[in-house]
């Protein structure tokens, strides 16, 4: 790495510091995973110069990753004085995790290795989701999918993680779902249910939250400190980022930006909600004489007509710039990401047009954030799943974790 990244690195992770005290091993371990995996492969000399561990204990810990399979070791790279450097990296196949999205509309399961990438999936549409079908799917779908790897690898599958949204009884209106069969989610311990078919620890968190929590473990894009993240689903949803952690809140629901009030095109207030989720212009299609059907289905290949789809990015765009500015006198938020269950294209558009509302916008007294992008795309919410026991294993930042059973 070069030395001008790496000062960087010291100065923004001076509060990650390491403890060459012997009991601090497994602290020490989940340290040197977590900046392997921000910075990519680094050798003994970096991680010792970033945590402030002793040479020796730095080989100790490196040692014992390795030994684990969980880190590899690269190649030795040469320099004009001492001995050549060895990078390490995170091996792909250390350790697995299971995540699963309950959606208001389909059910996703899937297998993910260390770095996120899926190594299988499998995927159920419902008009509505009950307890009963997401357990009996998960049972149908899991073994299938676990045979998808070796045994040695089926052996390091860490747990499984659960992203949903938090009050499923409270959306019978929108979801034109029976109430009681959606008042099952207040009673049935579907966290227990699922620990008990796939024999592991399960963890559970708020879908939009989870997938903010992706964006942070597996993003490609430089993860800022301090962000506000939106993620469009059949409602939008959000989660939030603080100095490096995702915070959670005290219910697990923070961020939750759906109810924040944003004037309409009219002028009118209404809830987020309305003005930018998918539900929305599912409507605007139906009314239109268009079937939304497909838009639940599949992210990548929507058909919708260039009228309805610009009138629905532009209030969904004016909505989202006007809770960014609340945001934003609230919070100092270095950036907003921006993503959801919708094609690359329109994601590019929809932040294009946010960032130039925001523009537009009073904004004196507030220094603007960044707006831009998200990098994991629509399966944010199932890898965000997965992302939870693997926080919650490997990486120091606790908060990142929910209940466990």
């Amino acid at each position: 790495m070069p030395d001008g990244a790496m000062d960087k690195s010291a100065a923004e992770l001076a509060v990650l510091r390491g403890t060459n005290q012997s009991g601090m091993r497994d602290y020490n371990e989940r340290l040197v995973l977590s900046l392997v995996r921000q910075y990519g492969a680094l050798a003994k000399s970096d991680i010792a110069r970033i945590t402030g561990l002793s040479a020796q204990t730095t080989s100790v810990i490196m040692r014992a990753l390795e030994q684990d399979g969980l880190l590899l070791r690269g190649e030795p790279v040469r320099g004009r004085i001492g001995q050549p450097s060895v990078p390490m990296s995170l091996n792909r196949d250390g350790a697995f995790f299971l995540g699963l999205k309950i959606g208001r509309r389909s059910a996703d399961l899937v297998i993910v290795d260390f770095m996120g990438q899926v190594r299988a999936t499998h995927r159920r549409v419902y008009r509505y989701p009950t307890p009963g079908a997401v357990v009996a799917f998960v049972a149908e779908a899991l073994p299938g999918l676990i045979r998808a790897l070796t045994p040695d690898q089926q052996a390091r599958i860490g747990g499984m993680g659960v992203a949903m949204p938090f009050q499923l009884w409270n959306w019978v209106q929108a979801l034109g779902a029976p109430q009681a069969e959606m008042d099952a989610w207040r009673e049935q311990d579907i966290q227990s249910e699922l620990a008990a078919i796939c024999g592991m620890p399960v963890y559970l968190q708020n879908d939009a939250t989870a997938a903010c929590g992706a964006e942070l473990v597996f993003g490609t894009g430089g993860s800022p400190k301090d962000f506000l993240y939106f993620y469009f689903g059949t409602f939008i949803g959000g989660g939030l980022v603080l100095n490096g952690q995702l915070f959670l809140g005290r219910t697990g629901n923070a961020a939750g930006v759906g109810p924040i009030p944003v004037p309409g095109l009219d002028g009118r207030m209404r809830r987020l909600f309305d003005s930018a989720s998918l539900s929305v212009l599912a409507e605007m299609m139906e009314a239109a004489g268009e079937s939304s059907d497909h838009i639940w289905e599949r992210p990548d290949r929507w058909q919708v007509s260039d009228e309805v789809l610009s009138r629905w990015i532009t209030m969904a765009a004016e909505g989202l710039a006007s809770a960014i500015l609340s945001a934003s006198a609230l919070l100092e938020l270095e950036a907003v990401l921006i993503d959801g269950w919708f094609p690359p294209a329109i994601r590019a558009e929809v932040t294009r047009r946010t960032a130039l509302a925001l523009g537009r916008m009073d904004l004196s007294g507030i220094t603007p954030p960044q707006v831009r992008e998200g990098t994991v795309g629509a399966e944010a919410r199932s890898l965000g799943a997965a992302a939870i026991p693997l926080s919650q294993r490997y990486l120091i930042d606790q908060n990142a974790a929910a209940r466990g059973v």
